[in-house]
């Protein structure tokens, strides 16, 4: 599964740490996912797609074999 959530964090001007407070998690969750080495619930996946105003489906998406 591959993201775009360190654009999109960018875009809204938030830090890891920003993001992982307004979601719940800490920052080295954010920064898992960030680089592909943890998947989120799908929970937790909408909770970021809300936090950064966007579909899931925009903020993540499947790639070829998951």
């Amino acid at each position: 599964m591959t993201n775009c959530m360190k654009v999109e964090r960018a875009r809204h001007n938030l830090s890891q740490g920003d993001l992982a407070e307004k979601v719940g998690v800490s920052r080295q969750t954010i920064h898992a996912i960030e680089n592909k080495k943890f998947v989120p619930s799908a929970v937790l996946a909408f909770k970021l797609a809300a936090a950064l105003q966007l579909p899931v489906a925009e903020l993540f998406q499947l790639e070829e074999g998951d």
